[in-house]
């Protein structure tokens, strides 16, 4: 089977190839035939500023282990393929395809709205997700610093946070972290999809390589920062014949736990990854979606708490024993270190620093 002729070639350095329209709008944009060659094969991001009041977000989904996220960032320039994010662009009046990845609305005054609601007598001190949609070190972070400015503001008050990347820009951050971590309140979850440099640079373009997820692991177990591995997702038919290998090396370089999360396809995600399939694995896309199928109950997702992330079925529970027997042999726990909010202290309100 080969790639069909009327599939778009994905712009370098990009996961989606176009943008589908956008599920809540009556009108959606065409490529323009005229448009610049050059843009067209490299199109720019744009950063748009993200007037949000406020920027802790209130989780009530029974399957997901955190009350409150912190998302400095809308839209995700590592453009990975697979990305279940992505369906919240629309809600922007985006599309989930190369919308996503190119229109990225940054949160400019996240450090201060953080103070704010931390400062507020409201806060009950408990652990933050940092972030719990898209990648918190994202390209851009480099030139904001908006994550590392939160990151001071949570050391400084001592709140605990867990923060989970494909990026190895966290260890710029290993001297909050190692305070955060000397009160028990910071840990780091490497999130790694695969080993092969190749997939992942098609699969998750502007994330960092494999291996420099792995150094990361080791350099945050050498700071004595908390530090495990994610493998999300897991791809059946694709990746997870790497789990072993994979959770081997995380062990080698200082993971201390790991986790693992099925791929989920929700609403537009679901044709731009077959699309990505047609364009990267032409060959073995249908034994991928089947892989896909067989864990969701013949469907390509499932949305309901407690399936989504793991899937069902048997595949899925041969899946889930590969990795609980590979997680073992590489000792590591299935899960991270509790974190406390004991030491946490609240900063000063605005009266007070006027006085």
């Amino acid at each position: 089977m080969g790639t069909p002729s009327h599939q778009p070639t994905a712009p370098r350095g990009r996961g989606s190839a176009d943008n589908p329209p956008n599920r809540f709008e009556h009108t959606h944009r065409e490529r323009d035939e005229a448009m610049d060659p050059a843009e067209e094969s490299s199109p720019r991001t744009q950063f748009l500023v993200d007037h949000s009041e406020s920027v802790l977000t209130h989780n009530e989904s029974p399957d997901i282990p955190f009350r409150f996220s912190l998302n400095p960032y809308r839209g995700c320039e590592h453009g990975c393929a697979y990305c279940y994010a992505r369906p919240y662009h629309e809600y922007l009046g985006f599309s989930a395809g190369l919308d996503f990845e190119t229109r990225i609305l940054v949160k400019e005054n996240a450090p201060e709205l953080l103070r704010h609601e931390l400062a507020s007598r409201a806060w009950q001190p408990q652990p933050l997700a940092l972030c719990g949609v898209t990648d918190p070190y994202q390209p851009v972070e480099r030139q904001l610093q908006l994550t590392r400015r939160c990151l001071a503001v949570l050391a400084e008050c001592r709140n605990p946070v867990s923060i989970v990347t494909k990026n190895r820009l966290v260890a710029r951050d290993i001297d909050l972290l190692t305070e955060l971590a000397r009160h028990h309140a910071a840990e780091v979850n490497l999130s790694i999809t695969t080993l092969d440099r190749d997939l992942a640079r098609r699969l998750e373009p502007r994330t960092s390589p494999p291996a420099a997820r792995l150094e990361t692991l080791a350099a945050l177990a050498r700071a004595g920062v908390p530090a495990g591995v994610l493998i999300a997702p897991v791809i059946p038919g694709l990746t997870d014949h790497e789990i072993p290998a994979l959770l081997k090396a995380s062990a080698t370089a200082g993971a201390r736990w790991a986790a693992m999360a099925m791929l989920r396809l929700p609403l537009a995600v679901g044709p731009l990854f077959e699309a990505w399939l047609d364009r990267e694995e032409p060959l073995r896309k249908q034994k991928i979606l089947a892989g896909i199928r067989s864990v969701r109950d013949g469907q390509l997702d499932d949305s309901r708490f407690g399936a989504r992330m793991t899937g069902q079925g048997e595949h899925a529970r041969q899946i889930a024993a590969l990795f609980t027997a590979a997680r073992r042999r590489a000792r590591l726990d299935d899960s991270s270190p509790a974190l406390s909010s004991a030491a946490f202290r609240r900063p000063p309100g605005r009266q007070l620093e006027l006085l």
